[in-house]
């Protein structure tokens, strides 16, 4: 009997101890099941807090713009790769026109859009509006003066700016035509980067004694006729970074040259579609550098003051020089660097 009750005893014991095992096992199965679905769960999220849809909204287009959205998708591209992050992009194109831009503002903010990154002033303008209500972060880029285009302190507006050093551009003129008489200013009166460059030309020539002649348009048609009408009357002709006249900076760059008279700009693509020279920004680091700043305010909820791009290039079209018969090499005194191009095809 007593052997008996002890079988019975160990047997109720090695139950009870495969029970515990049991209940054990199973608690921590539930467990690893529990670690592995919050680890999805915070995966997921950590994955959809990475993916960010960016809507790049071009004013219109021409060789400057196009170069600057380019470096901007190709920064983006470059960037996700390295992060290990997804960037969606989708180009819109106002093509000039405040009404379309204004349709593609609407479409931004319904579609839940994480970021804009407009280039040009108007699209900017455009972009700013519209994204007011929802607070969606406008990173634009190439704005010459974000000041005169009521682009600055709001807070969710930043980007780049090409603010053109105008008195470099002048005293590049008169170093390699120091006996200039009268200077051409061809603008768009429509245009606000075209504003303060052109009363700055104004206020170096008044300063110099030298008169000059205006002509604006706001069509490629108006600003063709302006251009002819300058032959003859100058000798040299001027432009910032006008969009307008950049438009038809091709067959602008052809009368003027066919006319003798030296075309600065305020934009090196002007200069690759015939013009003479120029004193600026380079456009695809300024398209890399306002994609960088357009992720950096998607990753951080930060939005930093908008950023002035360094100068100082020099950039010549040596085709144009020689069909001028113009030596420039007092260029090489008053820059860094001078870069020589000639007219793309």
């Amino acid at each position: 009997m007593k052997k008996f009750v002890a079988v019975l005893s160990a047997a109720a014991m090695m139950t009870t101890l495969t029970a515990c095992g049991s209940t054990a096992d199973t608690t921590a199965a539930s467990s690893s099941a529990a670690e592995t679905t919050a680890s999805a769960a915070e995966s997921t999220a950590d994955t959809a807090a990475k993916s960010y849809k960016v809507a790049i909204v071009q004013q219109l287009d021409h060789a400057s713009l196009d170069e600057i959205r380019v470096a901007i998708e190709a920064e983006l591209d470059a960037k996700a790769a390295e992060k290990g992050i997804a960037i969606e992009y989708k180009d819109f194109n106002g093509q000039n026109d405040a009404t379309t831009l204004n349709q593609i503002g609407t479409q931004v903010v319904s579609d839940g859009y994480d970021a804009v990154i407009p280039i040009a002033t108007l699209a900017a303008q455009c972009m700013t509006t519209a994204c007011e209500s929802t607070k969606t972060p406008v990173i634009y880029a190439a704005i010459s003066d974000p000041a005169a285009a009521d682009l600055t302190d709001i807070d969710y507006v930043t980007g780049t700016s090409d603010a053109l050093n105008t008195q470099s551009i002048m005293d590049m003129m008169f170093a390699v035509q120091p006996d200039i008489q009268t200077v051409g200013l061809l603008y768009s009166n429509s245009e606000a980067n075209s504003a303060t460059p052109i009363a700055e030309a104004k206020a170096y020539l008044d300063a110099k004694g030298i008169s000059y002649v205006e002509k604006t348009g706001n069509t490629n048609d108006e600003i063709m006729t302006a251009a002819s009408s300058l032959v003859g009357q100058v000798d040299a002709v001027f432009t910032p970074t006008d969009n307008v006249v950049m438009a038809a900076a091709a067959a602008v760059s052809e009368t003027l040259t066919k006319g003798g008279i030296p075309f600065y700009t305020g934009a090196d693509s002007f200069v690759t579609a015939g013009a003479f020279a120029t004193c600026g920004v380079n456009y695809t680091e300024l398209g890399t550098y306002t994609a960088d700043m357009a992720l950096e305010v998607l990753e951080t909820g930060t939005v930093p003051e908008y950023h002035v791009m360094d100068g100082g290039i020099i950039t010549v079209n040596t085709e144009t020089a020689a069909a001028l018969g113009i030596d420039y090499s007092a260029f090489n005194k008053l820059a860094g660097k001078v870069v020589e191009v000639t007219t793309a095809e």
